[in-house]
């Protein structure tokens, strides 16, 4: 792991260059206005600020460096216990298995945590093909209709089934609505939602999913926008645009409680940006929780 005090040398570089740029920009404006040598004063003066610009643009892109390997420091960190814990999981059962007499209800209770193992694994793996894929030329690829309404409550049942949530703590209120586009993309961006929405809800969450399909416009096609809400602790607003990131996950990998490799919005982003729409988040005013928004272009209505 990156310790705090990687960016501190970049700042102390940066600032020191500007600092030393700045005494040498106002030396030379003085010593040159004063043997009034104009066209020299002005040629110095701008090329002292295109290097003081490359000095800004060098401690800006050093900050995101530093950042971006703290980020991919905590996936790897993160990624691993992802593997390690459902694979020692599932070798635990199975020495059990085969070296203890059990009963056929645990035997079977046994098969049950090992499907919600390996469908665990299925998902990282699933995450990390789609995001090395993200920047692939997808062109070629045929577009289908889906109906969006019952992909979107399939979603929502999956994630139940997952995390054994009641179903009648996530209310899915949807209309009839058809979209152009890729199911397992779909798939995706809703199923990472509903996914985080039941993770970073309460301690027993409620979680609601609206659609609506607002009246298009004369020269616009009709689009729809779905709203999942929990209600969670909420995203900080400084936080809002950061969580879209790739890697992006707040606090220390050790500290952490939630399971999460910092792709899933991510992919949800990438994913909706491909397909010219746009994911939001917001808070609920005087309610807990937060409102991922997606407003997604060229619905069919019915």
């Amino acid at each position: 792991m990156f310790k705090r005090s990687s960016l501190t040398w970049p700042i102390i570089l940066g600032v020191t260059l500007l600092v030393l740029i700045v005494g040498l920009l106002v030396l030379w404006i003085i010593t040159q206005a004063g043997s009034q040598r104009w066209t020299l004063l002005t040629i110095g003066t701008v090329f002292f600020a295109l290097i003081m610009v490359g000095v800004v643009m060098y401690l800006v892109l050093a900050i995101k460096e530093v950042n971006l390997n703290k980020r991919q420091a905590n996936f790897i960190d993160s990624v691993t216990h992802e593997l390690k814990s459902p694979i020692a999981s599932i070798k635990l059962y199975l020495q059990t298995l085969d070296l203890r007499e059990v009963s056929e209800a645990q035997q079977k209770e046994f098969h049950r945590f090992m499907l919600e193992d390996v469908q665990r694994l299925d998902s990282l793996i699933d995450h990390l093909l789609v995001a090395a894929r993200l920047d692939a030329d997808r062109t070629r690829e045929s577009l289908e209709e889906v109906h969006l309404a019952d992909l979107v409550a399939q979603c929502a049942e999956d994630v139940c089934r997952r995390y054994a949530v009641p179903h009648e703590r996530v209310k899915v209120e949807l209309l009839p609505c058809r979209l152009k586009s890729r199911v397992r993309d779909l798939e995706m961006i809703f199923g990472n939602l509903l996914d985080n929405a039941v993770k970073y809800g309460g301690r027993e969450p409620e979680i609601t999913v609206q659609m609506e399909l607002p009246p298009a416009a004369a020269d616009k096609k009709q689009h729809v926008i779905i709203r999942i809400s929990d209600n969670g602790r909420g995203v900080p607003f400084e936080l809002r645009s950061k969580i879209f990131r790739r890697f992006f996950r707040g606090g220390s990998e050790l500290e952490r409680t939630t399971k999460g490799t910092g792709l899933g919005l991510y992919i949800v982003k990438s994913l909706v940006g491909k397909l010219k729409g746009k994911v939001t988040v917001h808070g609920r005013g005087a309610q807990r929780g937060a409102m991922f928004e997606v407003d997604l272009p060229g619905a069919i209505v019915g």
